[in-house]
């Protein structure tokens, strides 16, 4: 029989991670280990907070469940028997884990994926004033793709800044939702300029409409307005790119399966994350696998990360060890 145990860790920041909506020093991430004759399935999820969700909401999600995973609950059946989010994506990944071990095969293979090699990842740059984020981003010299988490007035001194510093780096803009007063069209040509290659959300969820009639020459990406297949018709026509978060789609089987769905109706890929150990990172790194761009610099802003955590090699992301999940 399978047992379901989990819990709330705490984990510090490296740093202050600032956005749009605040500064972070610790992110508190849930963890649902699955046993079952012997082997051990780990999973974790990071609560989405502007969603309403904590970890202690998260937690309790998780042990509503213990009877059904005892019973034999499977992936496919928490698509039905949970909402998509961080404690249905701790389970989904135990799941994974738990089932890669049993049949002594990697999860890639399970997903009916290549063998894969180290991914590039962005490497976040926190919100601030101009010189600060410079600062970072001459500090990250060497770090192929750089992702500026950006605020509403001001931003393009920002991004003009950041590309002063790191003139051969790859930029990725994410306004998380603050341009809501901002003349959209005409700062993503000004940042076209500066060889911006994606925008992520600019308006706030919700208020897709608004884009319609914009037309930027550099990709738009939903992140906070997507969140499983159940958003991705009215996104059709206002994004070129999904950001697809197995905390934010309940997990690495939805995730799949919203990529799959995303790719068929054309639209680009990005895979992100929130703060999160390895451990959140890895069935992540799965699913980018199909993706254009990966975010999976969780890790990295963390003041410390789990024992046999993933392995970053420049600008690159490992595949997960057998000894961290699936």
């Amino acid at each position: 029989m399978r047992n379901l145990i989990a819990r709330i860790e705490r984990w510090e920041t490296a740093r202050p991670f600032v956005i749009s909506r605040g500064s972070k020093s610790h992110v508190d991430v849930v963890v649902a280990e699955i046993r079952e004759d012997g082997r051990l399935g780990r999973g974790e999820g990071t609560p989405i907070y502007y969603k309403g969700d904590t970890p202690e909401l998260a937690l309790a999600a998780i042990e509503s469940q213990a009877g059904a995973i005892a019973a034999g609950a499977g992936r496919a059946d928490l698509l039905d028997l949970m909402p998509p989010g961080a404690a249905r994506n701790a389970i989904d990944s135990a799941l994974w884990d738990l089932e890669a071990k049993v049949r002594g095969e990697r999860a890639w293979a399970l997903a009916g994926l290549p063998q894969p090699q180290p991914m590039l990842t962005a490497y976040t740059i926190s919100l601030g004033d101009p010189g600060t984020m410079a600062a970072a981003a001459k500090e990250a010299a060497g770090r192929e793709l750089l992702k500026l988490k950006l605020g509403g007035e001001g931003d393009l001194d920002r991004v003009a800044a950041v590309r002063r510093a790191a003139p051969d780096a790859r930029l990725i803009a994410d306004a998380n939702e603050s341009w809501e007063h901002i003349d959209i069209e005409k700062i993503c040509h000004d940042l076209h300029a500066l060889r911006v290659e994606l925008v992520e959300q600019p308006l706030p969820a919700g208020r897709d409409a608004g884009l319609l009639h914009v037309k930027s020459p550099v990709p738009l990406c939903a992140d906070e307005s997507l969140h499983s297949r159940a958003e991705l018709g009215e996104l059709i026509g206002r994004y070129r790119f999904l950001n697809v978060k197995l905390d934010k789609c309940g997990g690495l089987t939805e995730a799949l399966a919203l990529i799959h769905a995303a790719r068929q109706r054309g639209l680009g890929v990005m895979t992100g994350c929130m703060l999160s150990t390895s451990l959140g990172i890895a069935p992540a790194f799965v699913a980018s696998m199909q993706a254009g761009f990966a975010d999976l610099d969780g890790p990295l802003l963390l003041a410390k990360d789990r024992p046999h955590g993933l392995m970053f090699n420049g600008s690159d992301v490992c595949p997960p060890e057998v000894e961290l999940w699936g």
